[in-house]
């Protein structure tokens, strides 16, 4: 299946200059939906990542790692937007291609030593996902590898990020 096909470009979104990849069209599609998930869940296995916990951010990753979390038997960890966690919280500033912005993860979220794998749909600059890997770090987690549904690679977000195996479904 070609899950590209599925995913719409809004040119100028969220401010002039930026062709948005919009993932709300692969996700209304239920084949489209359930070969995403599956493809994710194979090629995560396939380079050897055997989560304790998947990451997810806030939000899209909240879309693709509860989902991913039950195919690998794992537990599924909010990381989110400020002010959103009712515990006491560990956060990391990071860059994005657009601005600033900050995460924020339960400090008891993560078993310390535990495998984490982290998830999102998208990885352009990489600041949301190395800012993503400090928190786990925080925590005392092991980071064992990213996946994505997407990757902008002319932004380079690959290299901001340590030694361990990526996964992206598709490439632009």
């Amino acid at each position: 299946m070609d899950i590209r096909s599925l995913i719409r470009d809004i040119p100028d979104f969220p401010k002039p200059g930026i062709l948005f990849r919009d993932i709300t069209t692969l996700l209304r599609d239920p084949q489209g939906l359930r070969y995403t998930l599956d493809a994710l869940h194979q090629s995560c296995t396939a380079a050897g990542m055997a989560p304790d916990y998947i990451v997810g951010m806030e939000s899209r990753g909240f879309l693709f790692g509860p989902s991913l979390a039950y195919q690998m038997n794992a537990g599924f960890v909010p990381v989110r937007k400020p002010g959103k966690l009712p515990s006491e919280i560990h956060s990391a500033e990071y860059e994005l291609e657009y601005g600033s912005d900050r995460l924020e993860i339960h400090q008891d979220a993560i078993a310390p030593g535990s495998n984490v794998l982290i998830v999102d749909d998208l990885i352009a600059t990489g600041g949301t996902a190395k800012a993503a890997a400090e928190l786990v770090s925080q925590c005392g987690g092991q980071l064992i590898g990213y996946g994505f549904i997407i990757e902008l690679m002319a932004l380079k977000g690959r290299e901001q990020l340590p030694g361990v195996p990526i996964v992206s479904l598709i490439q632009y």
